[in-house]
């Protein structure tokens, strides 16, 4: 039987589970620059960027593998899979003796984070059932970008005190190991709820559900346009911010906790954002959330002060909860289960992708133009993904603003 309450057990074993898939992440935001700089060397930005290039490009093909291997496995299976594909990471971080190392370790931590947040997304929509989605999505991506935060200030910390190399990724073995134990021996497969859930559904199955998903369809499409837009601003934050601050002469510790406190709002925030999407009209939390990332943005570039620049992170923060969770709702809802798996993941294919666009994008733009104008640059195209779906989108809730209610013909 679905439902959130009925179902506590498993789904907050998941929720713990995606903690420690975040933390591996978390590790690397606020040093894998710094370690790039500063102990091997690098100065072009296109070179320290192409971890984060290694990264997204594995992570949007291995959220695209999930569409396929949820065919043939089961989606415990495939959570474990993720995690195997982990556990070289913190060594090759911790005993890395040259760039490629870290493109590695990268390329196995992509796979690691597609197989297993795509796993334990579905898997929460799957025990829940529509009711609760926004919210079980809310917890879901609390405890992932939470967990984030949290490893990013604790690695910038460690570095602090003790340098870049080796001690900031040692928590890494713990969360790896965690998160492989507590995958294989306590959680249990949904299967079950999705073959109850297919005999109760009146939605439509989508023919040509990779051309719906990517575009076509209004809400679906525009929210996978607007993952992409939030993940390539995201993958320039993460790489060129730390740099930024740097050349500002932010001590280590302060941009610690500028790369930490961004997830951790982030997270925070999404236990409300997922609710609210459960609520109110998608397609305005969602374009107010691009709007906010943008201004941020901008803020890191306009204004040099400590204070100014942790209140733009916490800006940032709060804007990307209001647009992530309710990302992955709005394609579920679309979705009849026995496509949520493949769809969920074709928008996670595209998402990710950002982090590839994103890393090219950056490394041209910044060694050709500098950091600032850089980011100025991706402040106005998240800007301009909020005007998006501001004018495309349409709502589904028939308590809302009744011209916003979807049509058939509004939708396709």
């Amino acid at each position: 039987m679905q439902g959130l309450q009925k179902n506590a057990h498993q789904f907050f074993l998941l929720v713990l589970v995606n903690a420690f898939v975040g933390a591996m992440i978390g590790l690397e935001r606020s040093v894998l620059s710094g370690l790039g700089k500063e102990v091997f060397d690098l100065s072009e930005y296109a070179v320290i960027l192409s971890f984060i290039l290694a990264f997204g490009i594995t992570k949007a093909l291995a959220n695209l593998t999930v569409a396929f291997l949820s065919n043939t496995l089961t989606r415990k299976k495939i959570l474990i899979i993720g995690w195997l594909f982990a556990l070289p990471v913190p060594f090759l971080l911790m005993y890395a003796s040259s760039w490629k190392w870290v493109i590695l370790a990268n390329i196995l931590l992509g796979i690691n984070q597609g197989l297993a947040w795509s796993s334990t997304v579905i898997m929460k929509i799957d025990l829940v059932g529509p009711k609760n989605r926004g919210l079980a999505m809310g917890i879901n991506e609390f405890a992932g970008y939470l967990s984030v935060g949290l490893a990013a200030l604790l690695a910038g910390n460690i570095a602090a005190t003790w340098g870049y190399k080796w001690y900031p990724f040692l928590p890494g073995v713990f969360f790896v190991l965690a998160g492989l134990l507590v995958s294989i021996f306590l959680v249990k497969d949904t299967t079950d709820f999705v073959i109850h859930e297919t005999g109760q559904s009146n939605l439509q199955q989508h023919p040509d559900l990779w051309t719906k998903v990517s575009w076509q369809h209004h809400n679906m499409g525009t929210t996978t346009l607007n993952g992409l837009i939030n993940n390539m601003n995201d993958a320039i934050v993460w790489g060129l911010l730390p740099l930024l601050l740097m050349q500002r002469n932010f001590t280590i510790e302060q941009i610690a906790w500028v790369a930490g406190i961004y997830p951790a709002v982030w997270g925070l925030s999404q236990l409300f954002s997922g609710k609210m999407g459960d609520r109110f009209c998608k397609k305005q939390i969602i374009s107010a959330g691009m709007f906010l990332q943008g201004v941020a943005i901008l803020m890191f570039v306009l204004f040099h002060s400590f204070i100014v620049t942790v209140a733009a992170s916490t800006l940032l923060g709060i804007g990307t909860a209001l647009v992530y969770p309710n990302f992955l709702t709005v394609i579920a809802e679309h979705l009849h289960p026995s496509q949520r798996a493949k769809g969920l993941s074709i928008f996670r294919f595209w998402r990710d992708s950002g982090y590839v666009f994103g890393a090219i994008l950056a490394g041209i733009l910044a060694d050709r133009f500098g950091l600032s104008i850089t980011l100025i640059i991706i402040s106005m195209i998240t800007i301009l993904g909020g005007v998006l779906a501001e004018t495309r989108m349409c709502c589904t809730l028939r308590n809302f603003w009744k011209s916003n209610i979807c049509s058939e013909t509004a939708v396709y």
